[in-house]
């Protein structure tokens, strides 16, 4: 059963240059920000040739990490404003989160006890790193 404070991971596959548009598209409804990372298509659509030569589709992903409240409608702007509903514009989907760990913003915010600013030399990490 699941509850307002449950997470859910959308991932938005779009073309090259339009993570940013679907960023904004789910700041727009609620979302804190989002993760853009790159890759390359490789479906039965993406094997173009010019003159010979092979193109790879570059792509962006992007990861918004929402409570599974907000996800309906993250999508909803997401799709309208990015243009999801036409072919070839791209594709999304959620994915149920078990457990997430960490001190993202988003996590800190549901259970209001962490501490952003953290001391650059806590035990163990940032010591004495240039003797290494």
């Amino acid at each position: 059963m699941s509850n307002e404070n449950d997470l859910v991971l959308i991932v938005t596959i779009v073309k090259k240059g339009w993570g940013d548009k679907v960023v904004k598209a789910s700041r727009k409804a609620g979302a804190r920000g989002g993760t853009i990372i790159f890759g390359r298509g490789t479906g039965v659509h993406e094997n173009k040739s010019l003159l010979g030569m092979l193109i790879e589709p570059e792509k962006e992903i992007v990861l918004t990490l929402t409570e599974s409240a907000n996800a309906d409608s993250i999508i909803e702007f997401i799709s309208k404003d990015v243009g999801l509903d036409k072919p070839g514009y791209g594709l999304g989907f959620v994915v149920p989160l078990e457990r997430v760990f960490g001190t993202a913003h988003i996590l800190c915010d549901l259970h209001q006890q962490c501490d952003l600013h953290p001391p650059l030399a806590e035990e163990g990490f940032g010591k004495d790193q240039d003797k290494m």
